[in-house]
C-alpha cells in the first residue's frame, strides 16, 4: 500500500503540475488570438482612416505605398483590401476584388470574421475587417459614395503571427518540467527517511486488526524508526487486544451456556458476533411482551413477519397454518416471492413434506427434498412448529442464491426462538377464537347463529356504507317441514336441514353469510351484490338445487323438498338491517301464500295487506 500512495503522490503532482501548464498554455492561447483580433481592429480603422484621408485629398494613387508601409509593421504577415460591386460600378473601373470566400463573406454580411491557422511550426490569425459607409465622427462616406449608411464599401483583410506567445508558452513548459522534476526527487528522499517507518506500522495495524475479526489476537512490534509517542500507542494497543481476547473467551463461554451457540465456530468477528447474540436475546424478551398484549391473530403474523424482515434481513417467505383434521391450508403471511409448492399444498395439505415429518425441509445439492416445490431456480428452508393439536405452523423461506441459504441458516438458531416464543400465544388465540365461534356456530348445521348476526352487522354494516355497496336478504324457509318430523322422525328431519345448509354454502360465495336464524329458516347475506336482479337470480338457482337435490331417507327411499324465499334489499328497502330482515320475512309469507316453492321481492304494498305484525 506504500508504494501505491507514493506512486499516487507523485502521479498527482504532475498531474496538477501538467494541468496548470495546460490551463496557462489554453490561457495564452485565448489572450493571444483576442490581442491580435483587437490589433487587427486597431490596424483597420488606421486603415480606414487613410484610406478615407487619401480619397478626400484625391492621393488615391498612393494607397498602395501606405498600405505597404502597414504591411511591413512587426507580426503582420499579409495585409490587403477588397473592394465591393458598389465601389466598382461608382468609379467604372475593377480593382481589388475579393481573394477568397471570407473576403466575400464579409462583403456580404458586413460582419467582421477570423480564423486561426495552427501548426507545429508557426501559427497565424487571419481577421476580415468591413469598412461600412458612415457619416459620423467627421467621416461622411455618403458625400463621395452613393449608397445607404451601413452599406459595406469594401473589406480589410489581416494575417498578423501569434509565435511570440507560442514560444513564451513553450519557456513555461521547460520551467514547470524542472520544477515538477525536482519535487518528486525530494518527496522520494522525505517519504524514505520519515514516511515509510509508518506505512509499515500502518500494514501491521491493518494485519494485525484483519485478524482480530476472525479472533485472533496477535500482538505488534513497532518499526525503530518511529517517535516515542507511536511506540506508546502501539504499547497499549497490544494491552487492549489483549483485553480482548480474554473478554471474548469468557463471553463465548457463557452464552453457550444459554443459546447453544459458539461464537468462534462463526470464523467472524466474534465480538460482533457476541453482541448479535445479546441484541437477539434482549430483543425476543421483548418480542415476547408484545404479542402476549397483541388481540388478534393477524396483528401477532403482522409482528413476527416484522421481525424477519427488520431483525434478520428476510425477504421472501410465507406462513401457513395446517389443520391436519380438515386437512386444510391457510396463508396467514407473506413477503415477497415465495411458496412455490402453493398449487398443491393448497388443495392437498397432507403432501407438505415439512409438516408430514414434522421436521426442517432444506434444499440440498443434487436432489429435491421437496418433490411439489416449482421454481428449480432458488433455495427453499421450511421450518415446522406445532401450535395447538393437529396444527401446525409452517414457515417456509425462499432464498436466491446458495450464499442467501447458507446465510439464513446460522440465524435458524433465532429464528426458531422466536416462533417457540409464538406459538404458546397462538394456541392461547386459537383457543379463544373456537371458544367465541363455537358461540356463534349452529351445532346442527355449521352455520354461524342469530347470535352471530347480531354482532357481525355492527362491523359490516359501516363497512357496507363506506364502500357505497348493497346487501340482498334472502329469508327461506323449508315448505312443509314439520311434516317430515312427523311422518319421517326428527332425525330425518336433521338430515333435510343439514343437507339445505350444504346446497346454500355450495351456491353463494365465500364473500357471502349463510346463517341459521331459527328452526327450519335460514337467511342469506348477498354482501356487495351487484343488483336486484343477481340476488333474485341467486334466490332461483337455491330453490332449483333444493328443488333437485335427492336425499336419502332409508332402504333407497328419496326424498324432495322445496324451499319459499323472500328477498329484500339493503339499504334500498330501508336504512335498519332489522327492517329489511323482516321486509324479507313478509316477501316469505307471500310466497308460502302464492303456492310455496318461489321467490318473491318484497313490496310495501305486501305491508297493508298481510297482518303479520
Amino acid at each position: 500500500m506504500s508504494r501505491n500512495i507514493i506512486l499516487n503522490s507523485v502521479l498527482m503532482v504532475i498531474a496538477l503540475s501538467l494541468s496548470i501548464t495546460l490551463l496557462s498554455l489554453y490561457n495564452l492561447r485565448n489572450a493571444g488570438i483576442k490581442s491580435a483580433i483587437h490589433n487587427a481592429v486597431s490596424i483597420s480603422e488606421a486603415v480606414k482612416s487613410g484610406l478615407t484621408s487619401y480619397m478626400v485629398n484625391d492621393n488615391m494613387h498612393q494607397v498602395g505605398t501606405f498600405i505597404q508601409s502597414v504591411s511591413n509593421m512587426r507580426n503582420v504577415d499579409k495585409l490587403w483590401l477588397a473592394r465591393s460591386e458598389y465601389v466598382n460600378k461608382q468609379f467604372g473601373h475593377v480593382r481589388d476584388i475579393p481573394r477568397d470566400d471570407i473576403d466575400k463573406k464579409v462583403l456580404n454580411s458586413g460582419k467582421m470574421y477570423y480564423e486561426i491557422d495552427e501548426s507545429i511550426t508557426k501559427t497565424t490569425v487571419r481577421v476580415t475587417i468591413p469598412y461600412n459607409a458612415v457619416a459620423d465622427k467627421g467621416i461622411n462616406c455618403l458625400k463621395c459614395h452613393n449608397v445607404e449608411q451601413g452599406t459595406t464599401l469594401g473589406a480589410i483583410s489581416l494575417v498578423l503571427d501569434i509565435n511570440t506567445l507560442k514560444e513564451i508558452g513553450i519557456e513555461s513548459i521547460y520551467i514547470v518540467s524542472l520544477f515538477i522534476l525536482l519535487t518528486i526527487i525530494f518527496f522520494l528522499i522525505y517519504n524514505k527517511k520519515y514516511i515509510m517507518p509508518y506505512f509499515k506500522l500502518y500494514e501491521l495495524f491493518k494485519n494485525s486488526i484483519s485478524n482480530a475479526i476472525q479472533g485472533n489476537f496477535e500482538k505488534i512490534s513497532p518499526p525503530k524508526e518511529l517517535s516515542m509517542d507511536i511506540i506508546h500507542l502501539t504499547r497499549e494497543y497490544n494491552n487492549l487486544l489483549e483485553i480482548f481476547k480474554d473478554t471474548t473467551d469468557d463471553i463465548d463461554k457463557k452464552l453457550q451456556v444459554y443459546t447453544g451457540y459458539k461464537t468462534s465456530t462463526m470464523r467472524r468477528n466474534p465480538l460482533k458476533e457476541s453482541k448479535f447474540i445479546v441484541d437477539n436475546l434482549s430483543n425476543l424478551y421483548q418480542y415476547k411482551k408484545q404479542i402476549e398484549l397483541d388481540s388478534t391473530l393477524e396483528e401477532i403474523y403482522t409482528r413476527l413477519k416484522e421481525v424477519m424482515q427488520n431483525r434478520f434481513g428476510l425477504k421472501n417467505f410465507t406462513f401457513m397454518e395446517i389443520d391436519s383434521t380438515k386437512q386444510k391450508m391457510r396463508k396467514v403471511a407473506q413477503s415477497g416471492e415465495s411458496f412455490y409448492c402453493e398449487p398443491t399444498i393448497k388443495n392437498n395439505p397432507e403432501l407438505c413434506r415439512c409438516a408430514r415429518t414434522n421436521q426442517d425441509v432444506v434444499s440440498i445439492k443434487f436432489q429435491n427434498s421437496c418433490q411439489y416445490y416449482e421454481n428449480k431456480d432458488k433455495y427453499y428452508y421450511c421450518i415446522n412448529f406445532d401450535i395447538a393439536k393437529n396444527i401446525y405452523l409452517i414457515v417456509h423461506f425462499t432464498c436466491n442464491t446458495v450464499e442467501e441459504l447458507n446465510s439464513l441458516k446460522e440465524k435458524v438458531i433465532f429464528i426458531k426462538s422466536y416462533l417457540k416464543e409464538t406459538t404458546p400465544v397462538i394456541e392461547v388465540k386459537l383457543l379463544m377464537a373456537a371458544l367465541k365461534e363455537s358461540a356463534f356456530k349452529d351445532s346442527l348445521t355449521g352455520l354461524y347463529n342469530r347470535k352471530f348476526l347480531e354482532e357481525h352487522s355492527k362491523k359490516l354494516l359501516p363497512q357496507i356504507k363506506r364502500e357505497n355497496g348493497d346487501i340482498g336478504v334472502l329469508m327461506l324457509d323449508m315448505d312443509h317441514f314439520k311434516a317430515v318430523n312427523d311422518e319421517y322422525g326428527h332425525n330425518i328431519g336433521d338430515k333435510v336441514l343439514k343437507e339445505l345448509a350444504k346446497i346454500l354454502e355450495d351456491t353463494v360465495r365465500e364473500s357471502d353469510i349463510v346463517i341459521r336464524y331459527g328452526g327450519e329458516e335460514f337467511i342469506v347475506l348477498l354482501i356487495n351484490v351487484k343488483s336486484e336482479e343477481a340476488a333474485l337470480n341467486v334466490a332461483s338457482k337455491i330453490a332449483q338445487r333444493v328443488r333437485e337435490n335427492e336425499i336419502d331417507i332409508y332402504a333407497g327411499t328419496k326424498l324432495k323438498k322445496t324451499v319459499s324465499i323472500g328477498l329484500s334489499m339493503y339499504p334500498k328497502d330501508s336504512n335498519n338491517l332489522d327492517t329489511v330482515i323482516k321486509n324479507a320475512d313478509i316477501a316469505l309469507y307471500e310466497a308460502k301464500n302464492s303456492g310455496r316453492d318461489n321467490v318473491k321481492r318484497f313490496k310495501e304494498e305486501q305491508v297493508s295487506s298481510i297482518d303479520l305484525f
